[in-house]
C-alpha cells in the first residue's frame, strides 16, 4: 500500500494534469516548428515551465494574506519596471518591451496582467461597501489601470495593454459597480474609435484594415493572417500527421512558435487536437470560477474571478486572432507559445489561485463555517 503525503494528496491534480497536458503540447509543437529540434525553444520552454510549475505549486501553500500584504508592493515594482523598460528596455521587432537580464528578456508588461488584478480587488476590499456607487469607488481604480495600460501603450504594445483594461474592467464590473458606467464607456469608446486609430502606429493601423479586408494584401500586411487560415484549413479533421506540418516547416506561417503556434498545432493535429486543446483551457477556466465561487472574502472572490478572466482573455483573443475575427494583436497562447514571461505570468496566476483554493477549503473545514 502507498501512503501520498496529505499535502500532495490534495494539491488539485486535475488542474495540474490539464496545465501538464497543454504545456506538453505547446512543448512538442515547438519541438516540431524547429523542425524536430530541442533548440532553439522547446528545451528552454520546457525549463522554465518546469520550474515555475514547482513555483505554483509552493505559492498554493502561502497564506492569502501573505499575497494581499505584497501586492501593492509588487504593483509598484512592476511599474517601476514599466518604466525601466522606457529608460533601458531592450529593442526587438520595432518594439521596446523587454529588458535583458542576459539569461532571458523580461516583459514586465506581462507580470502586470495578474498584478493589476490583484491590485484591484484589494482596493475594493478596502473600500467601504457604500461607496461602492461613488466617485471614490471610479477614479482611483481607473488610475491604477490607465497608468500601466499607458506605459505599455507606447512600447507599443496594443494587445497587452488591451488585455490589462479588459482585466481590470473586468474586475471594476465584478465589483459592483453601477451597470451604466460600462455602458457609457463601452459607447463612449466606441465613438472614440477613429480618433484613437489615427494614433496608432502604421503596422497596427494596417493589423485593423487587414481585419476588416482580409483580401486586400495578402502578400502583405495580411500575410500573417492568410497563412494562419491555410495552416489551419489544411489540418482537416485528425491532421497532416506530427512533424509533418508543411506550413510552419516551410517557414510559410511566421511566428509559428509564439503568435501562430495554435495554427501550427491544428496543422499537425486538425480539428480533433483543436478542440481537445479548447476543451483544456475551458477545464482550467471552470476551475477557476469555481475558485472564485467558493472563496470566503471580498479579496479573494475578486482576485480569482479577475485572474481567470484575465486566462480567458488569453485565450480567446488568441485564438479569434488566428482564425481571423479578430485583428492580430500579439497575444500568446497561455503555456503554449514561446515566451518565458507568458508563462510565468500564467503559472503565477495559478499558483495565487491554488493558494485561494486552499484556503478556502480550509475556512470550510473549520467549525463555525457551512
Amino acid at each position: 500500500m502507498i501512503i501520498v503525503p496529505r499535502p500532495v494528496a490534495q494539491l488539485p491534480w486535475r488542474v495540474i494534469f490539464l496545465i501538464i497536458a497543454i504545456g506538453t503540447m505547446g512543448l512538442m509543437t515547438l519541438y516540431s516548428t524547429a523542425g524536430g529540434s530541442l533548440q532553439p525553444w522547446a528545451l528552454r520552454q520546457g525549463s522554465i515551465f518546469i520550474a515555475l510549475l514547482g513555483v505554483a505549486i509552493a505559492i498554493r501553500y502561502m497564506p492569502v494574506s501573505f499575497i494581499k500584504s505584497m501586492t501593492p508592493l509588487a504593483y509598484l515594482a512592476v511599474l517601476g519596471l514599466l518604466v525601466a523598460v522606457e529608460l533601458v528596455g531592450f529593442v526587438g521587432k520595432g518594439a521596446q518591451r523587454w529588458i535583458d537580464l542576459g539569461f532571458m528578456k523580461l516583459q514586465p508588461s506581462e507580470f502586470m496582467k495578474p498584478v493589476l488584478v490583484l491590485m484591484l480587488a484589494r482596493f475594493y476590499e478596502l473600500l467601504p461597501t457604500g461607496d461602492i456607487r461613488k466617485w471614490r469607488a471610479i477614479w482611483p481604480a481607473a488610475a491604477l489601470i490607465g497608468i500601466p495600460a499607458g506605459l505599455t501603450m507606447i512600447q507599443p504594445d496594443l494587445g497587452t495593454s488591451l488585455v490589462l483594461m479588459l482585466g481590470g474592467i473586468a474586475v471594476m464590473f465584478l465589483a459592483g459597480l453601477p451597470a451604466w458606467l460600462f455602458i457609457t464607456g463601452g459607447l463612449a469608446t466606441a465613438a472614440a474609435i477613429p480618433l484613437a486609430f489615427s494614433f496608432l502606429h502604421e503596422y497596427q493601423q494596417r493589423r485593423i484594415l487587414i481585419f476588416l479586408d482580409p483580401e486586400s494584401d495578402p502578400l502583405g500586411a495580411g500575410y500573417n493572417l492568410s497563412q494562419s487560415k491555410i495552416a489551419i484549413g489544411s489540418g482537416g479533421v485528425w491532421g497532416k500527421g506530427y512533424l509533418n506540418g508543411s506550413q510552419s516547416h516551410l517557414q510559410y506561417l511566421p511566428e509559428g512558435h509564439t503568435d501562430f503556434i495554435f495554427s501550427a498545432m491544428v496543422e499537425e493535429w486538425g480539428l480533433v487536437g483543436g478542440v481537445l486543446m479548447i476543451l483544456g483551457f475551458a477545464g482550467i477556466l471552470g476551475w477557476g470560477l469555481r475558485v472564485a465561487r467558493r472563496a470566503n472574502d471580498r479579496f479573494s472572490q475578486l482576485a480569482a474571478a479577475g485572474l481567470t478572466t484575465n486566462l480567458f482573455f488569453y485565450v480567446t483573443i488568441n485564438l479569434m486572432m488566428v482564425m481571423g475575427l479578430a485583428p492580430v494583436v500579439g497575444i500568446p497562447l497561455p503555456l503554449v507559445s514561446f515566451g518565458g514571461s507568458a508563462v510565468m505570468t500564467v503559472l503565477l496566476s495559478i499558483g495565487v489561485l491554488m493558494a485561494i483554493d486552499r484556503k478556502s477549503q480550509t475556512d470550510t473545514r473549520r467549525p463555525g463555517w457551512g
